[in-house]
């Protein structure tokens, strides 16, 4: 057969396939492999609009926009779809339906119920895509966000509003910062979203078992997209997480969303522009992966009293390998945020937990979002802790040390103790201050650092025992009458316990 006859042949196939159809409004599906449908028709359908496919209305998202065809990607069961189904224009953006009953709820990005709930209500549709506020519409980043971790809330403060970035290997405790940041927001007047992208469901069950268990379900909202769905979800995910987060902010209230993590949505991401054939880039990411990134974070914000207030304060989690923080995700959401806590596997193999790298870490916004007297307090620490991270590393290789760099590593290596908490214990920020106000002071100077950790929560449980008003006056200010009767209160403590502890011999 002539080419010339072939092509008049296949002109007249897809001739008798497109009667009687308006291909403006409707199309044929030419071919269908891992989810992805290419369409021949809908000549007026734009991007990220929905179509429906088949007699099932099985939904698929517009993403490719070809000369001669769509390149769309099946959101239900892709073995549904089968060469020469009918695809229809809905000329609608992809929507969700969001309403107060998301709150206690496990969610997938389509707003399908996960859980053993209720069927959620019929709510208000809401597009998963919005622009982010407009520099005008925003206001300074000033309100601190308590995550109720000593070494977040003194070294790398963040604020409401803030996009602060969880950085580290597999395995070094980046979900429990998270979650320990969302367990602390009980009774803090603030709304959480935990997005969840290619985890495994038996794992993120369990985290919501932990938040039940501390009563912090009662105020999230988790959406799951896990490692066994089909990717489109976990693409979708992390955008259907912050529309529920913009609801919230809409209403004039504060959200706090997590993202987890962002690596394994940019691996998503990948897949799909891959399977639609789109030109590759560095380590095969499509090239728009940054603006993918930066749309979705950009829409944590803290809004002016004049463009509707309310605040999203997002937590990003990237998974690094072997410590590299210079690959092309690590780096292109580093540029994005304001700042990130970057988690060691070294020190987490010490048993230093959280593994926060206090020299590499950084908070854009810094004392900014900090209370009067945690600023206070925490000001010399981080610069306490560098020198006595360096100092340590060349102590292995001299024993004959002045003076003052064995005080420096013995008040170091204290201080390393202090800012040690367990999982799932967010500690008050009143009692923050005070566990560094007395280390500033010289109280642990001679605790054996072995036992700083006993002797902090004895100080935390006769403080909130004895002086509960002080611990309140202290969070609210930090002047001369808060000071010496917290110091009093410190010295009062120390004389009754100090015969219990070992004297150091650090």
């Amino acid at each position: 057969m002539s080419t010339q006859n072939f092509v008049q042949n296949l002109k007249n196939h897809l001739t008798d396939l497109s009667q009687g159809v308006d291909v403006k409004e409707s199309g044929i599906v030419h071919s269908v492999r891992d989810n992805i449908v290419e369409i021949i028709g809908l000549d007026s359908c734009m991007s990220s609009e929905m179509i429906l496919i088949g007699d099932s209305e099985i939904p698929a998202l517009a993403l490719n926009l070809e000369r001669d065809r769509i390149g769309a990607i099946v959101l239900g069961d892709g073995t549904q779809v089968s060469e020469g189904d009918t695809a229809v224009r809905t000329k609608e953006v992809l929507s969700i339906p969001i309403g107060d009953d998301v709150l206690g709820r496990v969610v997938n990005p389509l707003m399908h119920a996960l859980d053993d709930g209720p069927a959620l209500k019929k709510n208000p549709m809401r597009p998963i895509e919005r622009l982010a506020p407009g520099v005008m519409a925003r206001q300074g980043v000033d309100e601190p966000l308590q995550t109720g971790i000593k070494a977040i809330d003194a070294l790398v403060p963040i604020g409401r509003g803030q996009r602060e970035l969880i950085i580290g290997d597999r395995q070094t405790g980046k979900t429990t910062v998270a979650l320990d940041a969302i367990l602390n927001q009980k009774d803090q007047n603030m709304k959480c979203v935990y997005v969840a992208i290619g985890q495994k469901k038996s794992k993120v069950m369990r985290i919501v078992e932990e938040l039940k268990k501390a009563g912090a379900m009662e105020y999230t909202t988790v959406v799951l997209a896990g490692a066994s769905d089909n990717p489109a979800l976990l693409y979708l995910a992390p955008y259907a997480g912050v529309s529920i987060a913009e609801y919230f902010m809409d209403k004039e209230e504060d959200v706090l969303i997590v993202y987890d993590d962002l690596s394994k949505h940019a691996a998503a991401y990948r897949e799909i522009s891959l399977l639609l054939r789109r030109p590759p880039g560095r380590e095969a990411y499509p090239g728009d992966v940054f603006y993918a990134h930066s749309r979705l974070l950009e829409r944590a914000a803290r809004r002016n009293k004049e463009a509707g207030g309310g605040s999203i304060t997002a937590l990003p989690i990237v998974e690094t390998q072997a410590g590299d923080v210079s690959g092309y995700i690590p780096t292109n959401v580093i540029s994005i945020t304001d700042g990130q806590i970057f988690l060691e596997t070294g020190l987490f193999n010490k048993g230093i937990r959280p593994a926060i790298n206090v020299g590499t870490s950084v908070s854009r916004v810094g004392g900014s979002a900090q209370i009067k007297s945690m600023k206070k307090v925490a000001g010399p620490l981080k610069l306490d802790l560098a020198q006595y991270r360096e100092m340590e590393s060349f102590a292995q290789f001299g024993s004959d040390l002045d003076a003052s760099t064995r005080k420096t590593l013995a008040r170091g290596k204290r201080m390393t103790q202090l800012l040690k908490q367990n999982q799932f214990s967010p500690v008050p920020v009143a009692l923050q201050v005070a566990s560094l106000y007395a280390a500033n002071k010289g109280f642990l100077d001679d605790i054996d650092p072995d036992d700083v950790s006993r002797y902090e929560a004895l100080l935390s449980e006769y403080l909130e025992n004895n002086h509960e008003d002080l611990l309140s006056d202290v969070a609210k200010g930090w002047g001369d009458d808060e000071k010496d009767a917290l110091k009093k209160a410190i010295s009062d403590f120390h004389e009754i316990v100090k015969d219990e502890f070992t004297q150091s011999t650090a």
